[in-house]
């Protein structure tokens, strides 16, 4: 194998697969990116078993040959090549020669027969998205993904076809317990027979990456155990989390009577600094809403207290709740308008917090105790 390429290609490239590869491995191979020259082309394929990304970019190809390299030394060297450079590489018996201007390399490589086969599962559903809308679907529900591993089946976003006010939607839902976040999208043709999948924390991070950097559309093929997201020049496939995503709907209150409206930067603004006094473990913080008034309010016995008052469009009996105030500013965060509705019952029952001219998202926030 035998081939020029741009820098910024093969850089960019290898942003994309070599973040795949776990940076601790106990089989050699899943260290390595396989290197495939053909034609016109060079596509480089990483895996670690339940995640495969291959991604094909254009180079000066002089004669066709496959290897396999370090994939974090490679990148590594590559990004600290000057801008612009043009890179030569070169196999030649175990080794990869890596040359760009006075810069030589040699990397040791290892048989691409040792190279795990990316899956070709069959995969009976397949529907076209926006990358926009996939990247909302995205944006607006990953920070509620659940980091505990015993609650697996968690650790995901839960993306099935399901219905919204009579109309059919694809739906990406994620929660942790504490929080709950639910987002919608029309239903892209094709997607309404397809199950219930979660795709999980790692897979998510990865297509964040790739959907910065695609074209307008995105094809998604899915089965019940395997998802595949085309790109225009990368394709990711991963596992599906195995595992029963608990009915959400159970947790959405259909009850809650106490709606207060407020302006969004105000409270992340007040919010913020009262915050600033609760403890590092708790994060705690207290709304006292009244007609027409919202008192934030945090106490610590190391760090004193603090109060903040915010204007809000409020109608009710007077209630009194506690919050987590990082889950709630990170709720706030996705809140795309200038208002936040916030519709509560007592102190004790979940909250719904969403966005007053975007009925695409819903949030359900916990209260606890102050």
């Amino acid at each position: 194998m035998k081939l020029t390429i741009e820098r910024a290609a093969l850089l960019r490239s290898l942003s994309h697969v070599q973040s795949v590869v776990e940076r601790r491995n106990t089989i050699p191979i899943l260290s390595n990116v396989k290197l495939a020259a053909d034609g016109g082309a060079l596509s480089l394929t990483a895996t670690d078993m339940d995640i495969d990304i291959v991604e094909t970019t254009e180079a000066q190809v002089v004669s066709d040959g496959e290897t396999t390299a370090p994939a974090h030394t490679l990148y590594d060297i590559v990004r600290r090549l000057p801008e612009g450079s043009q890179v030569e590489l070169e196999t030649s018996g175990e080794t990869l020669a890596l040359k760009s201007g006075r810069s030589k390399f040699s990397l040791p490589c290892l048989p691409t027969e040792d190279f795990p086969a990316t899956s070709d599962a069959d995969l009976p559903h397949s529907f076209d998205l926006a990358a926009a809308d996939l990247r909302a679907l995205i944006d607006r529900t990953h920070f509620a993904i659940s980091t505990e591993e015993t609650r697996y089946y968690l650790n995901g976003i839960y993306l099935h076809a399901a219905e919204s006010d009579g109309e059919p939607v694809l739906r990406a839902v994620a929660t942790d317990g504490h929080r709950l976040a639910r987002v919608e999208t029309p239903q892209p043709s094709g997607a309404g027979e397809m199950p219930g999948v979660i795709v999980p924390r790692k897979t998510v991070a990865e297509l964040r990456k790739l959907i910065d950097e695609t074209g307008a559309t995105v094809s998604i093929s899915l089965s019940d155990t395997r998802i595949r997201f085309a790109f225009d020049k990368a394709i990711l496939s991963s596992k599906l989390i195995d595992g029963t995503f608990p009915d959400y709907q159970r947790v959405i209150p259909q009850d809650n009577d106490k709606r207060m409206t407020v302006d969004r930067k105000s409270l992340v603004n007040a919010a913020g600094r009262v915050s600033a006094i609760s403890t590092e473990k708790s994060r705690a913080i207290k709304l006292e809403v009244s007609p027409s008034n919202l008192v934030l309010s945090a106490t610590s016995p190391d760090n004193g207290s603090a109060t903040e008052e915010v204007e809000v469009g409020y109608e009710s009996s007077p209630i009194e709740i506690g919050f987590n105030s990082r889950y709630m500013l990170d709720i706030l965060d996705q809140v795309k308008g200038e208002e936040a509705s916030f519709l509560m019952s007592d102190a004790s029952s979940p909250t719904i917090v969403s966005d007053s001219g975007d009925s695409s998202a819903l949030y359900v926030l916990m209260p606890m105790r102050v």
